[in-house]
């Protein structure tokens, strides 16, 4: 008869106390990185919270010296539309339509040029794509003064002491910050490589050509890109203060948001008279984009990742 031997269970010490030892160590490091991101919070949040306050502060902030308002109110808001001194709805008017125009043109612009060099293949295409990628590396403002002199001489600017509508600032505002909207293109190109060839192939073989095949079939599944595309192209101009400044000059009524508050407390020169209204403002212009980002979020997020498969 063969004898049963009875084998007992092996205790892996080792193990256990290094499993143990690994949960200690990532429950710490879960600990300091939670830590880290609160600190990070409260420095980002503090200067918005004290912006909101102050936009609600009754008193001057020339006499305090606190963080908290003692006294609330709408004080600054109501004031910052009836004071004649501060055309402040003219300004939100002026940003809203050069932000909407320039997204649209920045968009169309973007996209048909993503879709150009994602699908077409043509002599001199790689040379064309690296040199507005070299382009685009050199911030806009290096050029304003020879783009000031390039308006002036198409007669949208004034070239003396004569006059020129409000549109004119207008559409050149709007034609400065939508005219290199082809050198933001490879996020867009690399979401629209992401997306099968052989949909246009089949598209053709049914007798599309390339316009039908990109609006009717690409563009529909284009949406996150195309979101992402829109809110950079409005967030540009939402907040541009340096070409407004060199473009507009003394021209109040054609100011931007972004010019006015700044001449709010430097032009003006009485930072304790018109901080608490300069706050209000910031406060309003914020809320539209803030809005629209939140509501158009996870596109957004969409087309970042999207685009960023390939190059």
């Amino acid at each position: 008869m063969n004898a049963k031997v009875e084998t007992k269970p092996t205790k892996i010490v080792g193990n256990v106390r290094g499993f143990k030892n690994q949960k200690t160590v990532e429950r710490a490091t879960n600990i300091a990185v939670y830590i880290i991101l609160a600190v990070l919070s409260i420095i980002w949040l503090a200067p918005i919270v004290w912006l909101i306050l102050d936009s609600l502060r009754i008193e001057s902030t020339g006499r305090v010296s606190y963080f908290i308002p003692q006294q609330f109110g709408f004080d600054n808001y109501i004031q910052l539309f009836t004071d004649p001194r501060i055309p402040y709805l003219q300004w939100f008017l002026n940003t809203f339509i050069v932000a909407i125009f320039t997204s649209l043109i920045s968009t169309i612009i973007v996209l048909l040029t993503s879709y150009t060099f994602s699908r077409l293949r043509f002599k001199g295409r790689q040379g064309m794509m690296k040199l507005l990628m070299i382009l685009g590396m050199f911030p806009g403002f290096m050029a304003m003064i020879a783009i000031y002199f390039i308006l002036k001489g198409i007669g949208l600017l004034p070239s003396g002491s004569e006059q020129v509508p409000i549109s004119n600032y207008l559409i050149s505002l709007i034609l400065v910050n939508s005219s290199g909207a082809a050198m933001g293109y490879l996020v867009s190109k690399g979401y629209f490589d992401t997306i099968s060839k052989s949909i246009d192939e089949a598209a053709e073989i049914d007798g599309a050509n390339k316009a039908q095949i990109f609006f009717k079939i690409i563009l529909p599944l284009s949406k996150p890109i195309l979101i992402f595309t829109a809110l950079t192209s409005f967030m540009g101009p939402w907040g541009d203060y340096i070409f407004v400044a060199t473009i507009t000059r003394q021209r109040t009524d054609a100011w931007t948001i972004a010019r006015g508050l700044y001449n709010m407390l430097n032009g003006q020169g009485m930072v304790a008279e018109y901080y608490t209204m300069f706050a209000a403002g910031a406060v309003l212009i914020s809320i539209p984009i803030t809005l629209l980002f939140i509501w158009m979020q996870k596109y957004y997020v969409s087309g970042v990742t999207g685009g960023a498969v390939k190059g």
